[in-house]
């Protein structure tokens, strides 16, 4: 992957990636991906779950689509330091009148589980992952984003009052209502603190 074309190397996000101020790059746009489905997992690399992507025919998800300017890889891969890069070409869809070199980072299969209450989801990341949704898809896109990723059962530590992940941002009241709109419709158990004997420690 490193033998890319640094002027036509773009990622794929679908996670914290799609909401652009989480990051610099400006050469973005919406973008589907092919033959992947969104899941929650953890790794022993992260103390918390967040989301990757998995292989399934027939699947396709939403996100954000940016190019990464010459010498950027290193900064990028250090973000996505849990996951591999894997080139997606062929597998994305987008409104160039070309076909870019796009990887998309995925957790390798073997090397993730699901979350638990000891590697519970950030509420303040799901927060800048929904956000991002709502901005580029409206709420169409965003009930899509839901719909569209696996693993709903993982318990949320509510952490808005003091964020842990680095990445966070502030919410607009409807933003924020929207997202906790959305846990009570799945019914996800939300965690008040992080429980005795878990990463925090």
């Amino acid at each position: 992957m490193e033998n890319m074309n640094p002027r036509r190397a773009f990622f794929f996000g679908y996670g914290s990636l799609v909401n652009r101020s989480t990051h610099a790059y400006l050469d973005a746009r919406p973008a589907r991906l092919h033959g992947w489905r969104r899941v929650w997992r953890h790794t022993d690399l992260r103390p918390v779950a967040y989301l990757t992507v998995v292989p399934q025919a027939g699947a396709e998800i939403d996100g954000l689509m940016a190019a990464v300017p010459e010498g950027g890889w290193a900064e990028l891969d250090l973000r996505e330091r849990a996951y591999d890069r894997i080139d997606a070409n062929g597998q994305i869809t987008h409104d160039m009148t070309h076909a870019p070199d796009v990887v998309v980072y995925s957790i390798p299969e073997g090397k993730h589980g699901k979350p638990s209450r000891r590697c519970p989801v950030l509420l303040s990341y799901l927060d800048v992952v929904v956000q991002g949704y709502l901005r580029e898809f409206g709420e169409e896109g965003a009930q899509a984003f839901f719909d569209t990723t696996d693993g709903w059962d993982a318990p949320v530590l509510n952490d808005r009052a003091a964020p842990v992940y680095p990445r966070s941002q502030t919410l607009s009241a409807y933003e924020q209502g929207y997202v906790d709109h959305m846990m009570d419709a799945l019914k996800i158990t939300i965690m008040p603190d992080v429980p005795d004997g878990a990463w925090r420690d």
